[in-house]
């Protein structure tokens, strides 16, 4: 009887110890969600107009809070007369770390953005491709145990060029954006 009494007494000392062993953080990340960039890629100071679009990423495993992610976001408006689509794949690091019942974290991305042909002022022609670069951060506020609501701001870099002649000659006029802003939000699904 007593051998069994010390036997529940240990179990019951130790729930408190098992339970409060922090969980392994997740595997992999899928998000997914609504995009607001901050001008449009013909947007000249005397014509800023925001588009709206979606983005999507997959976070890999981590190693040490760094992990490997690839982010896919596109965008559509009107500015200037010319329909705006431009669309970034791009991938790069995550580092995140948790304050509580959030997860903080920091990126730095890299890859190509594209954008349809007729983007300049009137619909005039314009290059399609771009080296892109992005550096932000975001807060990830656990929803259930393999659910979270993703906030995240960015700064990204993209040179989108217009285009003349028979050889489409890239030019660059005064004022044209090569940076930009980001604010998304989404879910992100853990597992």
């Amino acid at each position: 009887m007593t051998s069994r009494i010390l036997s529940l007494l240990v179990v019951l000392s130790l729930t408190p110890v098992l339970h409060a062993q922090p969980e392994a953080p997740p595997k992999y990340q899928i998000y997914g969600g609504y995009s607001f960039f901050t001008n449009s890629v013909n947007g000249v100071p005397v014509s800023h107009h925001p588009l709206s679009g979606w983005d999507a990423a997959v976070g890999f495993p981590s190693w040490h809070n760094l992990r490997f992610k690839i982010d896919v976001s596109a965008y559509s408006g009107t500015n200037l007369g010319a329909q705006q689509k431009p669309y970034f794949v791009q991938g790069g690091g995550q580092y995140s770390g948790q304050l509580g019942r959030e997860s903080v974290f920091v990126e730095g991305l890299g890859g190509v953005g594209g954008v349809n042909r007729n983007w300049g002022a009137n619909a005039s022609t314009g290059q399609t491709a771009s080296f892109t670069g992005m550096l932000g951060g975001g807060l990830d506020t656990r929803l259930t145990r393999h659910v979270a609501f993703r906030v995240a701001g960015d700064f990204q870099y993209a040179y989108f060029a217009l285009a003349k002649g028979a050889n489409l000659t890239p030019y660059r006029i005064a004022g044209l954006p090569t940076n930009f802003g980001r604010v998304t939000s989404g879910v992100v699904f853990q597992f």
